[in-house]
């Protein structure tokens, strides 16, 4: 399987296990960095480039490691078409993939192993999991596939100019979705 990796500063002692246990079962690793542990990195970037690698499909899953893991899964998270989740057992990596379909798996160097995270572990858990392409729990994406073409047509339609002021929450038809205002936000 191919594998994007990658760790800020924090994460990178955790990414090179990752890396060098990941290669010895047969992964190919796409490793985004960092490769230096001295010189302090954004969490945000090796989310940002392991996502992309994952949206675009030159990776099938990712693999993203700061200090706690929170940060990276934020901000994988805000690329459209990842799941990221952040997992320090088994068993929530696994359901991650078989249920919500999640395509980048998050962990914290400060909180999880390398024995946990890697071969026996997390990542291994992740791996071995499949998404099934059917209907029911998790579906073909599930709820979160749902919410997330909602908001690509919100957009679109904000793109058209369709949408040039909030509305009380009356459905637009033609697009699919609720336009919200709060009630304590006061009239346009």
């Amino acid at each position: 399987m191919k594998i994007a990796l990658g760790a800020d500063h924090a994460g990178f002692p955790l990414k090179a296990a990752l890396a060098q246990s990941l290669a010895q079962q047969g992964h190919t690793i796409l490793d985004v960095g960092t490769d230096n542990p001295d010189e302090p990195k954004d969490y945000s970037d090796s989310a940002q480039a392991v996502a992309r690698l994952v949206a675009d499909g030159s990776a099938e899953r990712g693999i993203v490691v700061c200090g706690s893991g929170v940060g990276a899964n934020i901000a994988a998270n805000k690329i459209p078409g990842i799941y990221a989740c952040l997992c320090h057992d088994t068993y929530s990596a696994h359901q991650g993939v078989e249920h919500d379909n999640m395509n980048v798996l998050c962990l914290g160097s400060r909180i999880i192993g390398p024995a946990l995270a890697g071969a026996i572990g997390t990542a291994a858990a992740v791996l071995r999991a499949a998404f099934p392409q059917k209907e029911g729990i998790g579906g073909e994406g599930g709820a979160a596939s749902e919410l997330q073409a909602q908001y690509e047509r919100m957009l679109a339609a904000i793109d058209e100019g369709l949408l040039d002021h909030l509305d009380s929450g009356t459905p637009n038809v033609s697009h699919g979705f609720k336009v919200w205002r709060h009630p304590l936000a006061g009239a346009d």
